[in-house]
């Protein structure tokens, strides 16, 4: 297979992978940490009415969600892409922390966890799981 084709089939592959793992562990964390009292959750404008209401412990599994999905995305696309393996996987961080960007812009979280999820759940996450993805990789063939 031509090698730009299977990097982009993978770099879609690995955004597919990411959103699903993001959007799983988002969707099983209400059951693990409940909302809120009075807070409505199922629509923007609910959260962003309801987000003074969060306390530290609601704000694990987004971040969870976001660092946990990006690495997975950024892993798989470094293990099986046909090339430049690094540089796609840090493609998987840089999406996903202009998603986050947009979701701190649209969304009213304390800025302590904007921080923390813009620094420390997109680029270092990528970074690392394309890191271990190579060596494994490596030790592999």
């Amino acid at each position: 297979m031509n090698p730009v084709l299977k990097n982009s089939l993978m770099i879609f592959g690995g955004l597919i992978a990411g959103s699903v793992v993001n959007m799983s562990i988002i969707s099983i964390s209400g059951f693990i940490i409940p909302p809120p009292e009075g807070a409505d959750i199922t629509t923007l404008e609910g959260l962003r009415e309801s987000m003074h209401l969060f306390e530290p412990k609601h704000f694990l599994f987004p971040f969870l969600a976001h660092a946990i999905g990006t690495f997975v995305g950024a892993f798989l696309v470094a293990y099986f892409a046909a090339s430049h393996h690094l540089k796609c996987a840090l493609g998987i961080g840089a999406f996903f922390l202009l998603g986050g960007s947009i979701n701190v812009y649209l969304l009213p979280s304390p800025l302590w966890f904007s921080i923390a999820d813009l620094i420390g759940a997109y680029i270092p996450m990528a970074y690392f799981a394309a890191k271990w993805a190579i060596s494994l990789k490596n030790k592999n063939e």
